[in-house]
């Protein structure tokens, strides 16, 4: 177990700048903190290593240069690099802060997850890993850890850049990582790249399906052989019932040969997202069997660091480094059982640090024959130096000397200590060494914030931040802060803004309000105004434009107004009975309709022929290019005109308006017999509804 930072730190102010308010967790490489940037105003995720990190000037220049790539990759599912420095004895990294807990709370709480939720929760870790890999930036240690889960429902994957510089500073026998997740080109001491992670991501997938890890060993050792020598299992094994989309999605992931996994997080997040919309309701709502917990299992959320194999349990979470049996260095195992042709027994290796060189060793073949020649040839080279302090390290002295010449000596050396006494003097109470306190120099142009440290007696360099409150080209504030007293050679830092950090804005064209909603809350931004506007193109309810356009450079906090279509606008239907054909045609037309005429045309006495008797429908609205059937007369049916002369008048005005005739009665001499004398027409075709004039006499 590493040494554990105390929590001292509690309290106190990390640089100047980071107030410690309280602690988070813990693991073999670092502590994490709360802690509040006083500067900015700021939440933050301080990140304290532990001294055998921190102590390592070569770990911590690798550390910069790794801070600084993790720092320059800005996305929604990454977990931001804020700042890295060193304070005395403290190493620190800051990062965002995410309230909230890990992907490893929800597999404790939950076990095994349904294939819906589980793809659901992978998704932004494979889109993080994704623009990650596409930045040429290599994680080398996902696990459930460091999947990241806000309060809000964002999702993060955090210390990028951690694990690819502690590898960095272990010895070549040894190397990164959770044993649980490590992928197997890692166990073999071959170099790491983006399909690295694409395995740990496949190992983290087959535990969220099925609720336990593959593998499991009494010692990290024995996890780290099977990832090489075993085939990952299908997780249907586990989960009998699970999608056989999903089986291949994992063991593609996993695959022993890196040549056969994704090529990066870009290609299995595609893939990721088509298995999705190919799944059925069933097989996503699929409920696996409660898992059995993996005896691989010790402490899930603690981070350890291990030299050499031991006795003990492989922590789900853990972080070790293992140490391999090419090039061991400065750690030697005592005889033990190994590798066999039958598998592997457990072992116990001692540490034994030795000194380089051993008494009375003046070069490589005093060295113990148990060292590595790297070690050989260290303890010669100290043999060597050794013998030549001793060489040049007189046993007497040549001669007494005289009286006279010890007093002119003790002057000389007393005028020598006086002109030190006085250049001291001089160095620190009015030279370089002088303390001087550091100028306010927020808001101040940056060349003008320069000059001031110049003629205070600073000297600066600048490093460029965003801000969203300073203007580009401004001071933001010095490192250390203003009014702090400090001796004039230390050099002072002054950050310059950049202006804010901008962010392409992601297109919500197509997605329903809801949906916009949650995109624009995981990209960090807010719902301006909605309004709703007739489209003819986009389905009701979804979004037709936004104000930012898409991929516009906005900072995050930026208010985004929609447009949400009400779907086609309706058109009112014209009335066009009456009208002839070709007139009733062109009135819908002009209306945005389509007119139709019906095949079958209807007599009626009193439409003309060729006129609109009926239409569908007759009122109301419709969708631009919706139709309009017309249903064209014929004009009246042609009837025959029975002759009804010498016939009662009652009886025959009867039977013409039972034949569909209007009669006129004419009474000659007063009708009085009531007998038709004359008819016209008679005995010929007339048309229905037409009169017929009957003289009754």
């Amino acid at each position: 177990m590493q040494e554990q930072v105390s929590d001292h730190l509690l309290g106190s102010l990390v640089d100047g700048r980071y107030l410690v308010r309280a602690r988070l967790a813990g693991g073999g490489m670092s502590t994490v903190y709360l802690a509040t940037d006083k500067r900015l105003d700021r939440d933050v995720a301080l990140k304290v290593l532990h001294p055998h990190l921190a102590n390592d000037a070569s770990f911590l220049e690798r550390l910069r240069r790794e801070a600084r790539a993790a720092a320059s990759l800005s996305h929604p599912h990454v977990v931001g690099v804020l700042d890295q420095g060193e304070d005395g004895h403290t190493a620190y990294l800051v990062m965002e802060y995410i309230k909230g807990h890990t992907l490893r709370d929800v597999l404790r709480e939950k076990g095994a997850l349904s294939p819906r939720l589980a793809l659901a929760l992978i998704d932004p870790v494979i889109e993080g890993l994704a623009a990650a890999h596409a930045a040429g930036l290599i994680h080398r240690d996902v696990k459930p850890e460091n999947v990241l889960i806000a309060d809000d429902g964002r999702i993060k994957v955090g210390d990028f850049g951690l694990a690819r510089a502690v590898t960095a500073t272990t010895s070549t026998g040894s190397l990164i990582g959770t044993v649980a997740y490590l992928a197997p080109e890692l166990v073999l001491g071959q170099a790491a790249d983006a399909r690295s992670d694409i395995y740990s991501a496949g190992v983290m997938l087959y535990e969220m399906l099925t609720g336990a890890q593959p593998y499991s060993g009494e010692v990290p050792i024995q996890v780290a052989y099977q990832h090489v020598n075993t085939e990952l299992p299908a997780p249907s094994a586990a989960a009998p019932g699970l999608a056989v989309d999903l089986d291949e999605l994992v063991q593609w992931c996993t695959a022993k040969d890196p040549e056969e996994r994704p090529v990066d997080g870009g290609a299995l997040l595609s893939e990721l997202r088509h298995i999705r919309t190919t799944l059925d309701d069933g097989q996503l709502d699929f409920a696996p069997p409660a898992a059995v917990p993996s005896t691989a299992v010790s402490d899930p959320a603690h981070t350890e660091l291990l030299e050499q194999t031991g006795a003990g349990e492989v922590g789900e979470g853990r972080t070790e480094i293992i140490s391999l049996d090419h090039h061991p260095t400065s750690v030697l195992p005592q005889p033990a059982q190994g590798f066999s042709a039958q598998g592997f027994s457990a072992q116990s290796f001692p540490t034994s640090v030795l000194p380089p060189a051993l008494p009375g060793g003046s070069g490589e073949d005093s060295a113990p024959a148990t060292l590595s020649p790297r070690e050989k040839k260290r303890a010669a080279r100290q043999a060597e130096k050794d013998h030549a302090r001793a060489a040049a390290t007189p046993s007497r002295t040549l001669r007494e000397g005289s009286p006279r010449r010890r007093a002119v000596v003790w002057a000389l050396v007393i005028l020598l200590l006086a002109i030190l006494a006085g250049t001291a003097g001089w160095f620190f109470g009015m030279g370089p060494g002088s303390p001087g306190t550091i100028p306010q120099l927020k808001n101040k142009p940056a060349q003008e914030a320069q000059q001031l440290l110049r003629t205070a007696g600073f000297q600066s360099n600048a490093q460029d931040v965003f801000d969203d409150e300073v203007k580009s080209g401004y001071t933001v504030g010095t490192d250390p802060a203003a009014g702090t007293e400090i001796r004039k050679f230390q050099t002072v830092t002054l950050f310059v803004s950049k202006g804010p950090q901008m962010f392409p804005l992601v297109g919500l064209a197509g997605l329903n309000l809801d949906q916009a909603k949650e995109a624009l809350s995981g990209a960090e931004m807010t719902l301006g105004r909605v309004s709703e506007k007739y489209d003819e193109q986009a389905p009701a309810g979804t979004v037709v434009s936004q104000a930012p356009a898409k991929d516009t450079p906005v900072r995050h906090g930026t208010a985004v107004a929609l447009v949400i279509s009400k779907g086609p606008q309706p058109i009112p239907v014209p009335d066009v009975r009456g009208m002839n054909q070709a007139s009733a045609s062109k009135a819908i037309s002009d209306a945005g309709l389509t007119p139709k005429i019906a095949a079958e045309e209807v007599f009626d006495k009193k439409a003309p022929a060729g006129t609109v008797l009926r239409q569908s429908p007759s009122d109301g609205t419709l969708n631009r290019g919706g139709t309009v059937t017309l249903t064209l007369s014929k004009g009246p049916r042609m009837v025959q005109v029975p002759n009804f002369v010498g016939k009662q008048a009652k009886q025959a005005e009867k039977e013409l308006k039972k034949l569909g005739f209007e009669v006129k009665i004419e009474n000659l001499y007063g009708g009085f017999f009531g007998t038709v004398r004359e008819q016209d027409p008679v005995d010929t075709l007339a048309p229905e509804g037409s009169t017929v004039t009957l003289r009754v006499v």
